[in-house]
């Protein structure tokens, strides 16, 4: 059985440093097999005499790290733990995207108001619910939200902006990384693309575009003044991302053993 960690107990800018220091300024030959396997999987034609580097970026942008090796650069993002947060902005500029979208106007609205859950499209109304108790009564709502937007033409520009690039003019990430320095697994921007597209008819309760999770930042339903502002913003969670990396890995071995004439057992 493979003892899978992917976590220990660090804040997410340190475990990028931690990362970084595994790559930067090291010969390909040099690297611990599990990063070698990485780097190779991310470049192209390389020699095990490439030095590598690898430099932090600590703005506010969809990847971490960039790792470049003889001037060719690629852009990682880093996540570990549970119910990853892929994306955060404000509610005004996600129903922008919805309505630059073509979604129908009655169906931006009733996401709005599973958003507030206050009887109201603008967070103004006296009684808020939870998710659940919103959902207990207006479940046939929410899925109406999701047969509207889970579409595989919205769902591309969805996975630009909530993973690949976000919301604002960028590089586009090459693969999200899962783990820290000593125990990770990745997956590339092809098969980030493949793996939510894949997911695009899998039912859930909640509103979402393929296995991407769309919820208030914090619903606030005790009124702290403190976090307030946050329900005036969306964030994406990739709740089962672990689980899609380590079924895309399984996928691709299984694929390479058969192009191979090897036995997948």
């Amino acid at each position: 059985m493979i003892h899978i960690k992917f976590n220990k107990n660090i804040n997410g800018f340190q475990n990028e440093i931690e990362i970084c220091d595994q790559l930067n300024n090291k010969h390909i030959y040099e690297l611990d097999p599990m990063y070698r396997g990485f780097i190779e999987d991310l470049f192209n034609d390389i020699d095990e005499r490439d030095l590598v580097k690898c430099t932090v970026d600590g703005s506010n942008k969809k990847y971490d790290i960039i790792i470049s090796i003889s001037n060719i650069k690629r852009y990682v993002s880093i996540k570990k733990g549970v119910k990853n947060s892929v994306h955060v902005e404000g509610i005004s500029s996600f129903i922008h995207f919805l309505i630059q979208n073509h979604v129908r106007r009655d169906v931006i609205i009733e996401y709005l108001k599973y958003h507030y859950a206050d009887g109201s499209t603008n967070g103004t109304g006296g009684h808020r619910l939870s998710a659940e108790e919103y959902k207990r009564v207006h479940q046939e709502k929410v899925d109406m939200i999701n047969d509207e937007i889970n579409h595989e033409s919205l769902i591309m520009k969805a996975i630009d902006r909530f993973i690949l690039k976000g919301n604002i003019e960028t590089k586009m990430i090459d693969a999200i990384l899962f783990g820290v320095n000593d125990d990770f697994i990745w997956m590339k921007r092809e098969d980030i693309i493949k793996t939510v597209i894949s997911k695009k008819d899998v039912y859930s309760s909640a509103v979402h575009f393929g296995p991407l999770t769309v919820q208030p930042l914090d619903r606030c339903l005790n009124r702290n003044p403190r976090y307030e502002k946050k329900r005036f913003c969306i964030q994406v969670k990739w709740y089962n991302l672990a689980d899609d990396i380590i079924e895309n890995m399984n996928n691709r071995c299984l694929l390479e053993s058969s192009y191979s004439g090897g036995n997948p057992s």
